[in-house]
C-alpha cells in the first residue's frame, strides 16, 4: 500500500494574526511531502509513526462519536491498516513550521473519511470552511487547537487566502519570476520549535490592552496590506510592509524569535538587504525571509542555509 503524496505549506502571512482575523496567505511547497505506507515498516521512525496512528486513530473515534454529524470515517479500515503495521512516510521535518501534522490530517481524512469533500468538486466558500472546521478538530490531536489551515493547504495543494476566519477561498498567485532577483527564502534556525507553548504564549500577551492595540493597529495592518501586495503583485509596496512588519515582529514577538537571530533580524532592516518574518509559530524551525535581491541576502547571510521557495 503507497497512498497519494500531501505536500507541505508555507504560510507567507497571517501568522497569530489570522487567530484575531488578520488576512492570511498560504501556499503548498512541494520540496516537502509524505504519504501513508505499509511496506518497509520495520525502522524505527516507521514504528514511532505507527504509535502515533494507533493513538490518532483512537482520537477520531471519539470526534466521531461527539460530532458524526461533521465527519465519519471508516474506522474499522482504518484500524486495521495500523494493526498492519501503516505508517506516515514523510520527509516535512517537524517542528519546522510547514505543516508536518497538516499532510498526515490530509492523508488520512483522504483515505479514511466517509462521504468527503473532494477536489475535484466545485469548492463552494462552505464546503471549503467545513473542511477547515473538519480540519481543524482532526489536527487538535497534535497541537491542543488548530485553524485547520495547514491540513486545507496540504489536501487542496492550492494557494488558500484567509480573509477572515469564516471566510476563505482558493486563490492564484503571481506566476513566478525564475530570472528574478527577488525571492522568498527559508532560513533554517537549526532548532525544532513547539506550536502549543508558542500559541500559549501569544495567547497571554493578548490578556495586555497594550499588546492587542499592538496586534490591530500595526501587525495586522501591515500583514493584511501585504497579503495584497503580494497577491497582485504590487512587490514595490510589498518591500515597505515587509519592513514594517519585520519590525513590529522583532518589537514584541522576540519570545518567539531564537535568540541568536534577534542581530541578524535587525541588520535586515538596517540594511534593506533582506527582511525576516516568522514561519509558522516560531520557536525555532524555519525562518521566512524575502529580498530583493537574493545575492545580496546571500552575502549577508553568509553561513546560513537559505531555500528560496518563489522568486519575483
Amino acid at each position: 500500500m503507497k497512498g497519494p503524496l500531501f505536500y507541505s505549506k508555507i504560510l507567507l502571512f497571517g501568522e497569530y494574526g489570522i487567530i484575531k482575523d488578520s488576512k492570511g496567505l498560504s501556499i503548498p511547497y512541494n520540496f516537502f511531502k509524505g504519504a501513508l505506507k505499509s511496506k518497509n515498516k520495520d525502522s524505527e521512525a516507521a514504528k514511532k509513526s505507527n504509535a502515533s496512528l494507533r493513538a490518532f486513530a483512537e482520537y477520531l473515534k471519539d470526534l466521531q462519536q461527539k460530532d458524526h454529524e461533521l465527519v465519519t470515517f471508516d474506522l474499522e479500515a482504518l484500524n486495521k491498516d495500523v494493526a498492519g503495521g501503516m505508517y506516515f512516510d514523510s520527509s516535512i521535518p517537524q517542528g519546522y513550521g510547514v505543516g508536518s501534522s497538516g499532510a498526515l490530517v490530509a492523508a488520512i481524512y483522504d483515505k479514511y473519511a466517509i462521504e468527503k469533500i473532494t477536489v475535484l468538486e466545485n469548492l463552494t466558500r462552505e464546503k471549503l470552511l467545513k473542511l477547515k472546521t473538519i480540519f481543524g478538530k482532526m489536527e487538535s490531536f497534535f497541537h491542543g487547537k488548530s485553524s485547520g489551515l495547514d491540513p486545507l493547504n496540504s489536501y487542496l495543494s492550492l494557494p488558500i487566502l484567509i480573509n477572515s476566519q469564516d471566510n476563505i477561498e482558493s486563490t492564484s498567485i503571481p506566476s513566478q519570476n525564475l530570472d528574478g532577483k527577488g525571492a522568498v527564502f527559508l532560513l533554517d534556525s537549526g532548532s525544532t520549535g513547539e506550536t502549543a507553548p508558542m500559541v500559549h504564549l501569544f495567547m497571554e500577551q493578548m490578556k495586555h490592552e497594550g499588546f492587542r492595540a499592538m496586534l490591530k493597529d500595526q501587525f495586522i495592518k501591515h500583514t493584511d496590506a501585504c497579503v495584497e501586495d503580494f497577491i497582485n503583485g504590487n512587490v514595490k509596496s510589498l518591500f515597505g510592509n515587509l519592513k514594517q512588519l519585520s519590525h513590529v515582529v522583532l518589537d514584541n514577538f522576540k519570545p518567539m524569535i531564537p535568540v541568536e537571530f534577534h542581530k541578524l533580524w535587525k541588520q535586515g532592516i538596517d540594511t534593506n538587504d533582506y527582511y525576516l518574518k516568522l514561519c509558522g509559530s516560531g520557536g525555532g524551525g524555519y525562518i521566512l525571509g524575502f529580498t530583493e535581491d537574493i545575492n545580496k541576502a546571500k552575502k549577508a547571510l553568509k553561513g546560513y542555509n537559505l531555500e528560496v521557495v518563489y522568486n519575483f
